[in-house]
């Protein structure tokens, strides 16, 4: 289930490769407290990251993406898919992906591309199963 919650895994969508900002751990960061990099973080933080982590859902039957796909908007490549699978909570076929900072908004249409084919995707605005955690902690 961790991609109806949005949760990424480290060596795919979390590695030394991607900043906080740009992988979205920034919102895990006590920004009043002094560390190793604050400043520079900062920095991206205040220029906007150029490309985003986004969950998205993929209208596809019967295949699920893997690592390395290739998302497009309007035929042109706007990223790359870090991992994906089928989410069995919701019934679709879901991937996360580095998407370009503009394409990262919550209801962008996108496409991927599975095995020579594309297929429909959207982009999420949080998790679709246990978005509070509620059933984490019952």
């Amino acid at each position: 289930m961790r991609l109806e919650k949005g949760w990424g895994v480290w060596t795919l969508e979390f590695r030394p490769d991607f900043d906080a900002v740009a992988s979205g751990m920034d919102a895990f960061i006590n920004w009043k407290k002094d560390f190793v990099g604050k400043e520079a973080t900062q920095a991206i933080r205040d220029a906007r990251p150029a490309q985003k982590l986004v969950t998205m859902t993929i209208d596809v039957d019967g295949i699920d993406v893997s690592n390395d796909e290739a998302i497009l908007k309007d035929g042109a490549a706007v990223g790359y898919v870090s991992s994906g699978g089928f989410g069995h909570r919701s019934g679709m076929s879901m991937a996360m992906g580095y998407v370009s900072a503009e394409n990262a908004v919550a209801g962008t249409k996108l496409q991927v591309e599975i095995l020579g084919e594309f297929y429909d995707a959207e982009v999420l605005g949080g998790p679709i199963y246990d978005a509070n955690g509620a059933n984490m902690r019952s």
